[in-house]
């Protein structure tokens, strides 16, 4: 994963029962690759894998390597706050063929610096992976000597960081690759701080927006996204995001709780910002702003 290109952390649809919705997310990746990324996350927070039963999570990574496995790099997200489940999803993730693993920190169930490293020390025995750091939902930040202990073990593929792109250009400078967690700041982290790219939440809607970034400075199209992005994050992210492709129609208008779409005066406001950069939005339909009960939100499926 070297070329300079967004990895999209690629949504998952849904049918009306709540279950994967494969023929959509088909055409979503699809629609990914056409653009050009380098990667897809699967089952990632965006992905929402965090809803997602280690079977279905697992079922979704296998999936997506057979049919789309020679025509894009699979990372398949295997992190867990317990080890044990980490390296053993690892290990079935990499059985069917996934070509690298995303690990988050433990989370909430926090340890120590020397039981983090331990912690990575065992899941990049499984394989190529992407380490994760994002503290706004962890609790706790990787700390930087954790991360540069490891930047010479051959699984280690790079950080995809969250806090900022003075912490990139840190880590840049001392060989770690690294890849913007924050689409705000991706295409400053790509163009001015070393970051080989960005794993992005936008690109979901505008991959080739978000390609075209990666690939050149753009401050142009950088400011025509801003609205989209702000808006996108008005709400804790998946929420942003499944409430747009619904608008567009890229997806059904099926949630799984506890994420629920946006309010309806923020989705009003986002059918002027969704037109404005229509242009960009491969496979779009009518915008609308929809009215709540078009909308299903399941606790059971």
């Amino acid at each position: 994963m070297h070329a300079f290109t967004p990895i999209p952390a690629i949504k998952t649809p849904y049918l009306a029962s709540g279950k994967f919705d494969l023929v959509t997310y088909d055409r979503l990746v699809d629609a990914q690759i056409e653009a050009g990324v380098d990667g897809l996350i699967i089952g990632g927070t965006t992905g929402e894998g965090q809803l997602m039963s280690w079977d279905e999570h697992i079922m979704l990574i296998a999936h997506t390597v057979n049919s789309f496995g020679d025509r894009v790099r699979v990372i398949g997200n295997t992190g867990s706050n317990s080890t044990r489940e980490a390296v053993h999803a690892s290990e079935q993730g990499f059985a069917v063929g996934m070509d690298a693993a995303l690990h988050i920190n433990p989370y909430y169930g926090k340890t120590s610096a020397v039981g983090l490293a331990t912690h990575f020390q065992a899941v990049l025995a499984e394989g190529p992976a992407m380490l994760y750091n994002v503290p706004g939902r962890t609790g706790q930040d990787i700390p930087d000597d954790v991360i540069l202990a490891l930047r010479s073990h051959p699984n280690l593929l790079g950080v995809k960081e969250c806090t900022g792109n003075a912490r990139i250009a840190g880590y840049v400078g001392r060989g770690v690759t690294c890849w913007s967690g924050n689409d705000d700041e991706a295409h400053a982290a790509r163009h001015e701080h070393g970051a080989q790219g960005v794993v992005s939440v936008t690109s979901n809607l505008v991959p080739g927006a978000f390609a075209a970034l990666m690939a050149r400075r753009d401050d142009e199209l950088a400011a025509k996204l801003a609205d989209l992005i702000a808006w996108l994050f008005a709400e804790p992210n998946p929420i942003g995001l499944n409430t747009a492709l619904a608008m567009c129609g890229l997806v059904k208008p099926v949630f799984r709780l506890p994420y629920v779409p946006l309010q309806r005066e923020q989705r009003g406001a986002g059918v002027k910002i969704l037109e404005a950069v229509r242009e960009f939005i491969p496979g779009v339909k009518d915008i609308r702003a929809m009215e709540d009960d078009e909308f299903t939100a399941l606790a059971s499926f």
